[in-house]
């Protein structure tokens, strides 16, 4: 093991696995591996290019990735620069030194949740069709919604570009003159849930992101952002594979 980098407890507790105390009898207990290899030895040395893992786990070390969990108010456009001199993504994060990117998009009128990140390989996976990334959201529809709707949107629906359905769809509020339901799928097609609504006569009047992947929203309030780090990070790297 190469004698250069950081300890690895310091490294774990860093990462926020726990205290350094408890990250050392992570390693003796043999929970620890680097690049594939358990490790027990507690002078062993890490550098940012090696991959941990702690209860197969993946933890960050490279601090100079981050990855950003932001609320995007309605009537900003995902992208980090605009051309038209339209409120983008880039004002909420302007103190950051970091050059992030958006992990996918939302459309202009959607808000919620949108992660930004320097990490290419995570966006790469979190935004590949290949992975099948969940993402939820919650939509408030004209009319009020029963269960056949339910039925149509979870068997699937054909729209102009081709056929899709949701992996999952609850009634929040059934009513008049709307309805509240959330639903989730794994489709990142351009405006999909808007124009599912439209094909079962349901149009959107707002709509919400609130999870993406293992990344939910919470308490977090349009215009503001947090880092992810920890485990929820290692939770969101482990779902694509990292």
């Amino acid at each position: 093991m190469s004698e250069q980098g950081e300890r690895l407890q310091k490294v774990m507790a860093h990462a926020g696995v726990g205290s350094r105390r408890s990250c050392e009898d992570l390693i003796e207990q043999g929970r620890v591996s680097i690049d594939g290899k358990t490790v027990t030895r507690l002078g062993t040395r890490v550098t940012p290019d090696q991959i941990i893992r702690v209860d197969g786990e993946r933890i960050t070390f490279d601090e100079s990735k981050v990855t950003i969990a932001l609320h995007k108010p309605a009537g900003v456009v995902s992208t980090m620069d605009d051309d038209m001199g339209r409120e983008s993504l880039a004002q909420f994060v302007e103190m950051r030194e970091e050059r992030l990117y958006h992990v996918g998009r939302l459309d202009t009128d959607t808000e919620g949740l949108i992660l930004l990140s320097n990490d290419g390989d995570l966006t790469h996976r979190l935004t590949h069709p290949s992975y099948e990334v969940p993402k939820t959201y919650v939509a408030t529809v004209e009319g009020q919604v029963n269960r056949s709707i339910i039925r149509r949107l979870e068997e699937g629906v054909t729209l102009e570009d081709g056929f899709v359905k949701a992996d999952k769809v609850k009634i929040i509020e059934m009513g008049l003159p709307n309805s509240i339901v959330e639903i989730t799928l794994h489709s990142g097609a351009n405006r999909v849930v808007r124009r599912m609504f439209e094909a079962v006569r349901h149009p959107v009047v707002r709509l919400v992101r609130t999870e993406f992947g293992t990344i939910g929203l919470g308490r977090l309030k349009p215009g503001r952002s947090r880092v992810i780090g920890g485990s929820e990070l290692a939770a969101l790297m482990k779902s694509v594979d990292l």
